[in-house]
């Protein structure tokens, strides 16, 4: 049992949040092993509760994992939401929204370890759409930006939607990339120029021609 979960999951119980106590024990454990070695049981032993404590508020384990999906969401959508206030250039906007969607799934593994996992969450659950749809729609703002200043017929859906697959990419790929790029000869590109440079090839294929 981490340290970490010694001390902060029982305190968040005794101050009358243990559903948030069980979502964190259940990101840490997904963090560790996965999606595929989630239990409830292991959930409630790291929170120091009950083993029925987690069913008692999220039903079963496919409810638990689906609030977990939704917190992330809501901090993806509320880290993309920051980064972009204020910035009215498209290029720089894309660009903050790349580094902070990749900074928030690296910062929150256990989230985004299930965000995604359709067969593992209720994907009919009405908060879980409504979260993820929050977070697409700072991306889909960004990319009308970019049609608004350089393609007035550019396809935003289209765009935004490739857009937030290279983002997904970049974090799945990040602990690869060095690897990859050392047994290749190739430059090791820090992560946050890499984001960088990836926008300025998309912006550069959405302009107008």
């Amino acid at each position: 049992m981490s340290r970490r979960y010694l001390g902060a999951v029982p305190d968040s119980y005794h101050h009358g949040d243990l559903p948030a106590a069980l979502r964190a024990a259940t990101a840490e454990l997904v963090t560790e092993r996965g999606p595929t070695g989630f239990s409830l049981r292991e959930v409630a032993r790291r929170a120091g509760v009950s083993h029925a404590a987690p069913a008692h508020h999220f039903g079963d384990a496919k409810g638990l994992l689906t609030s977990v999906a939704i917190e992330g969401f809501q901090k993806l959508a509320d880290a993309l939401t920051e980064a972009t206030e204020g910035i009215d250039d498209a290029a720089l906007r894309l660009t903050a929204c790349g580094r902070a969607y990749v900074r928030t799934a690296q910062a929150f593994p256990g989230h985004f370890g299930v965000i995604f996992q359709e067969d593992m969450v209720d994907p009919t659950n009405q908060e879980w759409l409504e979260a993820g749809l929050s977070a697409y729609m700072v991306l889909y703002e960004t990319i009308s930006v970019v049609r608004d200043q350089l393609n007035p017929s550019l396809d935003v859906d289209t765009a935004a939607t490739l857009s937030w697959a290279a983002m997904q990419g970049l974090v799945v790929l990040a602990s690869k990339l060095t690897v990859v790029a050392k047994s290749t000869g190739a430059e090791v590109v820090p992560l946050d120029d890499l984001i960088e440079r990836f926008t300025r090839i998309t912006i550069e294929g959405m302009r107008a021609r």
